[in-house]
């Protein structure tokens, strides 16, 4: 039934689009490709998981706890390892690398702690009886998805366009030098950025692990490809462009899968990815504009 897996599409795209745009902030702001958000993702998941399982919390509890935790990670790097490398004038290959090394660190780190097997939210954590709506079946985890997902892009969309904070990190965006002879504290605005971008994607990772039922130290792996592939879609930088290239990539996984095949999943949303790239090598709201210094 088309109606259903549209569903089905529109929760897992939700979540591949709130990945996104914390990762798409990043380097909108910042100007870098940070490649352990995957791993910040799943230290925001196991982070719900135990105020959730230990702490005996209830789930929004769980989903501040992930936010605040992958915040203050996401932040950490930023002061202990970005800051330093902009003040030296690192090439921007250099970043990346030390974010591979981070990622790499903290995924050992959560696999130290928790193991390596596959761990579950508990039991009753979010009442999971299917609704009949309009002939659809549709759970209490997809609803919660895609109104936490909307409702977070839409905060984010408002705040960048409506507020004072937002205009700063615009004009950062465009060129901190420039930001920064405005009066603007650059730093403070990397920083923050880096928090919010981290809260993002650790609610993306709790809402992943309820999709999927399964939170493992390496779950941040295959949602980091999928980032990278999403945020190229819509734009490097580009917040519309990550929204809508996430829903592109959970609407083509779905519905390949339901017509198509689970073996197939990935190469056809990736071939998809590939055909829209040769048409606009820019993304879908691609700059032809390079930043400033």
């Amino acid at each position: 039934m088309l109606e259903q897996q549209f569903v089905n599409a529109l929760s897992l795209g939700c979540v591949y689009a709130l990945f996104a745009l914390g990762f798409t902030l990043i380097f909108g702001v910042l100007g870098i490709i940070n490649l352990s958000h995957g791993a910040v993702f799943m230290t925001g998941a196991y982070a719900a998981l135990f105020a959730i399982a230990t702490l005996r919390l209830p789930l929004w509890a769980g989903l501040i706890a992930a936010f605040v935790a992958a915040g203050a990670i996401g932040a950490a790097i930023d002061w202990l390892v970005l800051r330093p490398l902009r003040h030296r004038g690192a090439p921007h290959l250099i970043p990346m690398i030390a974010t591979i090394g981070i990622g790499i660190i903290l995924t050992n780190g959560t696999q130290g702690l928790f193991g390596p097997n596959n761990l579950r939210f508990p039991p009753g954590t979010v009442p999971n009886h299917p609704l009949m709506m309009a002939g659809l079946r549709i759970t209490t985890v997809e609803i919660g998805i895609i109104l936490i997902s909307l409702a977070l892009m839409a905060l984010l969309m408002l705040v960048m366009r409506r507020t004072r904070f937002g205009r700063a990190l615009r004009a950062v965006a465009e060129s901190p030098k420039a930001a920064w002879l405005l009066g603007i504290n650059v730093e403070r605005l990397f920083l923050t950025t880096s928090f919010a971008a981290g809260g993002l994607g650790g609610i993306a990772g709790v809402l992943i692990g309820l999709y999927s039922d399964a939170l493992y130290p390496l779950m941040g792996e295959p949602i980091l490809r999928k980032g990278i592939a999403v945020v190229i879609l819509g734009g490097l930088g580009s917040i519309p462009g990550a929204m809508l290239g996430g829903l592109f990539l959970g609407f083509s996984e779905v519905l390949s899968v339901a017509y198509i095949g689970s073996t197939t999943r990935d190469a056809v949303a990736f071939g998809l990815l590939f055909l829209v790239l040769l048409l606009r090598p820019r993304g879908l709201f691609g700059k032809a504009e390079q930043r400033k210094a």
